[in-house]
């Protein structure tokens, strides 16, 4: 084992904890030769949907050093985001929102962390560049997560952390720094198919996911009309959905995160123990203001809870 590399992995993850990051794992950053089939396939059966970003970029998205020129490691990290209250478990709610979305939208809250932790490498290791990210550019964030050994992509097509299940979200560093790499562990899902028995959509085969058919597609990156055929399958929800995660067993670990900013406002509760019901443009965007929700804009989220309610 190299000392520099491994006293330099242990600042790094020292790092990672003070910021709030629950866990943090090392791969060297070169090409994913076995991702590069799997991710062809996915996108030549059209799983993708509408969702044609997905076929740009490609051999960035499986070669980190195309994103960071020089790049000799990634940093995968998880944060997590499960609640203390599920509001979509509230009996006086009708529709339900993915807990990602409950507080301030992820990508603000972590992006600047993301920054702090840079700038705090190069504070104490030295010169390092590189860049961050947080589901904002072509990065195939859970396959760099397993990689590192954060946990496995289960048959939901989820990353899963044995210690606390799958509510979390991923970021990365990509460095041109030499760091100690974290070998990936085996997949312990074994002879379950919860996620894909309960899906209402069908959209989950094993270690497979149809975005085409899958819920949070249909809510928030598809821009059309939901398809007629998804009536009376939606279960409730207006945007994103949790299904395969609230029925996956390793989400038994999960513990109540400890980011204020994730916290659901007053007026967001409010607005969903009523059922939306007093919803217009305003009512949208201040009960929505620097939330997730907002990426459908008023007129997508109507559009879910009109097609709700004719189900």
């Amino acid at each position: 084992m190299d000392l520099v590399r491994s006293h330099r992995t242990q600042i790094v993850k020292q790092i990672a904890s003070n910021l709030g990051f629950d866990f943090c794992g090392v791969s060297k950053a070169e090409f994913l030769k076995d991702e590069a089939p799997r991710l062809e396939n996915w996108l030549k059966k059209g799983a993708h949907g509408k969702m044609s970003y997905m076929e740009n970029h490609f051999d960035k998205r499986l070669d980190p050093t195309k994103l960071v020129p020089g790049a000799k490691s990634v940093i995968s990290l998880l944060y997590n985001y499960f609640p203390e209250e599920d509001l979509a478990k509230k009996e006086s709610s009708n529709y339900k929102i993915a807990k990602y979305a409950y507080g301030k939208d992820y990508h603000h809250v972590i992006k600047n962390k993301l920054k702090t932790f840079h700038q705090q490498i190069r504070e104490q290791i030295g010169e390092v560049d590189g860049r961050v990210f947080v589901d904002s550019a072509p990065v195939l964030e859970r396959q760099w997560a397993e990689k590192s050994g954060l946990g496995w992509i289960g048959k939901n097509t989820m990353l899963i952390n044995k210690e606390q299940g799958s509510f979390f979200f991923l970021a990365e560093l990509i460095l041109d720094l030499e760091l100690e790499p974290d070998g990936p562990i085996k997949d312990y899902c074994g002879t379950c198919t919860k996620c894909i028995d309960v899906c209402p959509t069908d959209a989950l085969t094993p270690y497979h996911m149809d975005a085409s058919k899958c819920i949070s597609y249909l809510t928030i990156e598809l821009k059309d009309e939901i398809p007629k055929e998804f009536k009376s399958q939606m279960e409730g929800w207006a945007f994103g959905c949790d299904i395969c995660q609230d029925v996956c067993p390793w989400n038994r670990f999960s513990k109540p995160h400890k980011e204020e900013q994730f916290i659901a406002k007053e007026t967001f509760k409010n607005a969903f123990h009523k059922n939306w019901q007093d919803l217009t443009k305003e009512v949208f965007g201040e009960v929505f203001q620097k939330s997730a929700v907002k990426r459908t804009k008023f007129e997508g989220f109507q559009r879910n809870l009109d097609f709700l309610r004719k189900s």
